[in-house]
Order: structure tokens, then sequence, then C-alpha cells
């Protein structure tokens, strides 16, 4: 009887095969991003990342696939978690503002490739929007624990529920208003926290009602 074949792994390839996959993203998402998720080809991706067209859909499934796998990364990188910490200790409104604009303003930057590449992609696919939704209910939820944590130390004006708080804070700190002026507008990331912290400090403490 024969010994049993046992199946061979090739670490050099293997480690091939994911740079293959990795240069294969990083094309997908620069093209994305600069053309429009639907006006990209496979084929367009294909030679940007120098590969032939069978291994591009070998390594990354369909265009779909494709996307969904950057987004999928995206999604598994960003998170809110831990920019609270240093607002909730915050006892005054511009200290606990400005912890939250300078960190609201690290994660735009940070993940800015991410949020151009939803844009561009999530009129043409469910997926992209659904991760778009998901982002948004995120810095909401995390914008309405900021108010309610200025609301209840009393940091905010009077009339300023924490409805009217979190709205205000969604307006002048929410991912569209980031965009409006970096990517809109060519501020820098610094111009921008300082203007959007300084219009939402004063929205804030305004002591007449909407």
């Amino acid at each position: 009887m024969s010994a049993p074949t046992r199946s061979y792994r090739s670490p050099r390839r293997e480690r091939g095969a994911a740079q293959t996959r990795q240069d294969i993203l990083a094309a997908a998402r620069e093209l994305f991003i600069a053309q429009g998720y639907a006006q990209v080809t496979m084929g367009h991706i294909a030679r940007a990342a120098g590969v032939a067209t069978k291994t591009l859909y070998a390594s990354v499934g369909t265009k779909t696939e494709l996307l969904h796998a950057l987004l999928a990364t995206d999604v598994a990188d960003s998170r809110t978690t831990g920019l609270l910490d240093e607002v909730f200790r915050s006892q005054d409104l511009a200290s606990a503002v400005t912890c939250l604009a300078h960190g609201i303003r690290d994660n735009t930057e940070r993940f800015a490739p991410s949020i151009d590449l939803l844009y561009s992609s999530m009129a043409s696919d469910a997926k992209a929007r659904e991760v778009w939704d998901y982002v948004v209910t995120q810095y909401r939820q995390a914008l309405r624990e900021a108010a309610e944590h200025l609301v209840s130390i009393g940091a905010a004006a009077p009339h300023l529920d924490v409805n009217g708080a979190a709205d205000r804070l969604w307006l002048c700190l929410g991912l569209s208003a980031w965009r409006s002026l970096v990517v809109d507008c060519g501020w820098s990331y610094d111009a921008a926290e300082r203007l959007l912290s300084r219009q939402a400090l004063n929205m804030l403490e305004d002591p007449v009602p909407a």
C-alpha cells in the first residue's frame, strides 16, 4: 500500500500571491478613486497592477468582489473606539470640543482614501452604500455620546438637549463638513480643524435657541 501523498505548500509562493493581491488592491483603489468605480474595468486594473487578467480574477474574483475586499479591509481598520475617552474626561466645553475635533480630524485624514473610495462607488454598488451608512451611523453615535456628556455636565447652552447638541456636532464635525473644506475647497486639515472646532464651540454655547 503506497503512502498517502502530502500536499506541498510553498511559503515563497504564498508570499508572492499575497503581495500580488496587495498590488492589485492598491491599483484598484487608486483607479476607483481617480476615475470612479463604474468607469474602471478589470482590464484597467490588471494593467495598472502589472498582472494578467487571469491572475487578477484568480486573486480577487470579480470587480464587485474586489470592491468588497477593499471595503472590508477599510471597515476592519476604521473604528471610533477610543475617540471619546479624552472628551469624557473634559469638564468644560472648549476642551471637550477641541479633543473631539482633533480626534475626528485624525480619523478623517487617516481614512481619506477609504472615504474617497466610498464616494466614488456607493452610487453604483449597494455594498458600498451599506458600508457608508455603517460608517455614518458609527460617527453619529460617537457624536451623540459626546453630546450626552456635554449636556450632563452643563457645558452646552441651557436650551440644548442631547438631540440639539448632537445635531450641531454632526453639522460642524460630520464627514461631509471635512470633505467640503478639504476636498471641495482645498483647505489643509489643520485649517479645517481650526474652523470646524470654532464653529462647533460657537453653536454649542449660543444662548439663542434656533
